[in-house]
């Protein structure tokens, strides 16, 4: 799922996002008003990080402009204030929970995962695609009803496999887009997390669903959603020819 972080203390939206990664989150960092706004506004976000203190236009400004373009986007707030009045002004201006600093992570990261889970749960937080299906907010995979565990990286991966369900990707913007790298950083390590996933997800099934796109990527769902590769697709019809 993606989360929006605007913070303007760089070392804390660091941090954020470092601990948010791992909890296999995709973060986006806004450092101020403007900036935020905007990236709200055009891009698709499942939660809001706002701190009420950035440069550049008044936090609860920010906010309502979110709520009004965006109503079921959910917004938790931050800020360094301990006072009530403020608290309830970022609630009265549409914030779904408040969270004041200094505030311990994992209390921040039980306060998302609770968010995401009431009646503005995103329709897609469950991703499916044959007897496969993944739970965004809670982190779990199961296929025919049976529980697979998946490593951070793993549950990443395939996530992105799922929100492009039906269409080719591309080593490149998987290395981009899951790992945050440059492609040019990066040897072999998609081929060999499909394979993680592969083992994981399709022995024991009568049909793969990762496929193959030659020349291209990976693709998972859509045509092809039985898994087979091009190889043994032309296996598959020569052996049809010869029958």
């Amino acid at each position: 799922m993606r989360i929006l972080v605007a913070e303007d203390d760089a070392p804390l939206a660091d941090f954020l996002r470092q601990r948010l990664v791992q909890e296999q989150f995709a973060v986006q960092l806004a450092s101020d008003g403007i900036e935020a706004q905007r990236l709200a506004a055009n891009q698709a976000f499942d939660l809001v990080i706002l701190d009420l203190n950035l440069p550049g236009t008044n936090g609860l400004d920010v906010l309502r402009n979110i709520r009004s373009q965006k109503p079921d986007l959910p917004v938790m707030v931050v800020t360094g204030s301990s006072l009530v009045e403020e608290r309830v002004r970022g609630l009265d201006a549409g914030a779904d929970d408040y969270v004041a600093k200094p505030f311990a992570f994992a209390e921040l990261a039980a306060r998302i995962r609770a968010v995401l889970r009431r009646g503005n749960r995103p329709a897609n937080a469950v991703l499916t695609v044959a007897d496969l299906a993944v739970d965004r907010v809670n982190h779990t995979v199961q296929r025919a009803g049976h529980n697979i565990e998946l490593s951070p990286k793993e549950f990443a991966l395939l996530e992105y496999l799922m929100r492009h369900a039906g269409q080719p990707v591309t080593r490149t913007a998987i290395v981009e887009q899951v790992w945050k790298l440059n492609f040019d950083t990066m040897t072999n390590v998609v081929d060999v997390y499909i394979n993680y996933l592969r083992r994981k997800m399709d022995t024991g099934y009568d049909h793969a669903l990762i496929r193959t796109v030659r020349g291209v990527g990976y693709q998972i769902g859509g045509n092809g959603a039985n898994g087979q590769t091009d190889n043994e697709k032309c296996t598959a019809l020569h052996a049809a020819k010869n029958a």
